[in-house]
């Protein structure tokens, strides 16, 4: 299976002003080449066979002649390939010149798509040569190189439908027309498009690039949508201007693959249809417009395995770039901050109480109130940091909790609640030495409980602490460290608290306040709750439900496009080559489906927080589950791989 994602290319051929011949043999070089790769959409740039920068030549019998035998060259190539291939002409139709995209597959001429904008401003002077398009699709006789004569579709409102893909639909658009204000796109994708070509010759100047590059890439983002834009380069006349070969392909605002400026070749990547079904399903404001007057035309590609090339983020809610990353974990911070800055003042609390184990998500928690209460003037002694050692606390965990709660300047408080769990479970008939989950938990409702107590005190709130990883997977004791009077990690998945926790002690100034946050990173994920083995953590997270970095990626695509868990699992093993194995993917993705599942109840009721992604479980907002709904299903369709 190839999981709707498909080849395509963008290529920039070197060519030879008005050399027809040279130019479409190397645009067939080129489609041979693409094809060879497996690559299934081709787009070539405009005017490509004879050159963008024929002047008044267009105006030449010989040469507009010798472009459409190039094109009947190119169609009879075509023969046996499994691709759709748009190339660039002039093209006289009706007595008229016409700057047109020429839709080939497998032989056939599909569809000729005219240029609706006609540039003739600075240096551009096209309405010189061409006529602007029609919109409406009337019809051109083309006859091919074997001599057979049939007619094809001639206008702007063309979109070519794959068979054997029903999400993949193409729309055409040629340069200026993504520059003008009301692109064609737009009415191509409201009429179906999920895949936009753009035969280009856009010159190189200062600058330029960037903005092309914002603008073809905001186009995709707009249109929810991918956009192979493909470029004139090398070769064109360089008697006034340069053409920079600037090739791009981009799928909802993502760059997949970019040429450089000032080049020449093919670059290729893989548009992910799937996601733009996801994305177009789940926006009700984008529109489908059943009015449009537009004609359809069908071509078939093979459904064929795919490899992908394309990166797939193995940490999709945490950016790769370190600017980025300390860009996003700034305005995470503020916006968690916010969020508690609201509550409080609504309740006209001046107090919070937060448990503090040495652990990352308390510290994130206690970090984000240091924030809220600077924000709003408030003394930082309103933040009462509760340890609660009992059975399973390290050394190393609660020393780093009492230090962390004094540099920060907050209140630090001490209840050992041994004695108090010990006599709980005397009082319910429980075994202290039985280390069950009843052991487990008792010690985590007890700790929620002496917050709770503590915050009616201090007339204060509890500030959850548990990450939105933890709330996927279940992993939180039902109304211990479940419950709170305001969560603010929990739309934070597990593999950014950690660098939520980094970004703070990289930018905080405070060498004594960096070097125990960032002992508290080098500290395994653990509960705490059984006994420690010669004073480490006896209890790892991470070995018991799995890593967090697979869940927060199966996670991610879960919630965020819905795909089925073949493809997630797909996705995973490319993600994740040579750091998983397939059946470890596999296995802590059953778990994961199994845990998500079984465990809504638990989010059913979780406490207000504020959502800080694209992702979020909250109950209100963006997770709408039922608590018994059954896994059978996704867990069935599992049961079929490997």
């Amino acid at each position: 299976m190839n999981y709707n994602f498909i080849s395509v290319a963008a290529i920039t051929p070197k060519i030879k002003v008005a050399d027809t011949v040279y130019n479409t043999d190397a645009i067939c070089q080129y489609i041979s080449d693409a094809v060879d790769e497996n690559v299934k959409i081709i787009v070539f740039p405009e005017l490509s066979i004879t050159g963008y920068t024929c002047n008044d030549l267009f105006f030449q019998t010989i040469m507009l002649d010798k472009a459409l035998e190039g094109l009947q060259e190119i169609v009879d190539f075509s023969k046996g390939k499994d691709a759709i291939i748009f190339v660039g002409l002039p093209l006289e139709h009706k007595h008229l010149l016409y700057n047109v995209a020429a839709v080939i597959s497998n032989g056939k001429l599909l569809g000729i798509v005219p240029k609706y904008f006609i540039p003739n401003y600075r240096e551009f002077y096209e309405k010189r040569y061409f006529m602007k398009g029609n919109k409406e699709v009337s019809e051109y006789y083309f006859v091919d190189k074997d001599g057979n004569g049939y007619n094809v579709p001639f206008g702007m409102n063309l979109l070519f439908s794959c068979d054997t893909m029903k999400d993949l639909v193409i729309g055409v658009e040629i340069c200026e027309d993504v520059w003008a204000p009301n692109p064609p796109s737009i009415a191509h994708a409201l009429a179906g498009a999920t895949v936009i070509v753009n035969l280009s010759a856009s010159d190189e100047i200062t600058g330029k690039t960037d903005y092309r590059r914002s603008l073809i890439s905001g186009q995709s983002a707009r249109l929810i949508c991918g956009y192979i834009y493909a470029n004139a380069g090398d070769g064109e006349s360089t008697q006034d201007l340069v053409f920079s070969g600037h090739n791009m392909i981009c799928e909802n605002g993502t760059t997949i693959k970019e040429s450089p400026s000032l080049s020449i070749g093919m670059i290729k990547g893989e548009l992910d249809l799937e996601r733009i079904r996801s994305e177009r399903r789940r926006m009700d404001t984008f529109e489908q417009e059943e009015n449009l007057a537009y004609q359809k035309v069908s071509f078939t590609l093979k459904k064929e395995p795919l490899t992908l090339t394309r990166f797939i983020d193995p940490d999709p809610f945490v950016p790769k770039d370190k600017n980025n990353r300390f860009r996003r974990c700034e305005e995470i911070l503020k916006i968690q901050a916010h969020g508690l800055i609201k509550r409080l003042e609504h309740t006209w609390c001046r107090n919070v109480v937060i448990g503090i184990s040495g652990g990352l998500d308390s510290t994130l928690a206690l970090l984000v109130v240091t924030k809220a209460f600077d924000l709003l003037h408030l003394d930082r002694k309103g933040i009462i940091a509760v340890t609660m050692p009992c059975f399973g606390t390290t050394d190393r965990t609660y020393r780093n909790a009492c230090q962390l709660t004094k540099l920060l300047g907050a209140t630090l408080l001490e209840v050992d609640i041994k004695d108090a769990v010990s006599l709980h479970f005397r009082d319910i008939g429980h075994d202290v030495g039985v280390k069950d989950v009843t052991y487990e938990n008792g010690q985590a409702r007890e700790r929620t409980q002496v917050l709770m107590d503590i915050a009616n005190k201090y007339n204060g709130l509890v500030i959850g602490t548990g990450d939105m990883s933890e709330l996927a997977l279940g992993w939180a004791t039902y109304n211990g460290d479940h419950m709170s009077m305001y969560g603010v990690n929990s739309s934070v998945p597990k593999t950014l608290v950690r660098y939520l926790v980094e970004y703070y002690a990289n930018t905080c100034g405070n060498k004594q306040l960096e070097e125990i946050l960032l002992d508290i990173l080098d500290t395994p994920v653990s509960p705490e709750l059984l006994p420690p083995k010669e004073g480490e953590i006896a209890q790892k997270t991470e070995d018991i439900v799995g890593p967090y970095q697979l869940h927060d990626f199966f996670l991610y695509y879960v919630l965020r496009f819905g795909y089925r868990p073949s493809r997630i699992y797909y996705m995973a093993c490319h993600a994740f080559n040579g750091i998983y194995e397939k059946q470890t993917i596999l296995n802590w993705m059953k778990i994961f489906y199994h845990r998500f599942f079984t465990q809504q109840f638990k989010r059913s009721c979780l406490p207000d927080g504020p959502k800080v992604g694209s992702v979020a479980v909250s109950p209100r907002g963006d997770l709408r589950m039922p608590s018994d709904a059954c896994s059978r299903i996704w867990l069935d369709e599992l049961g079929t791989l490997l």
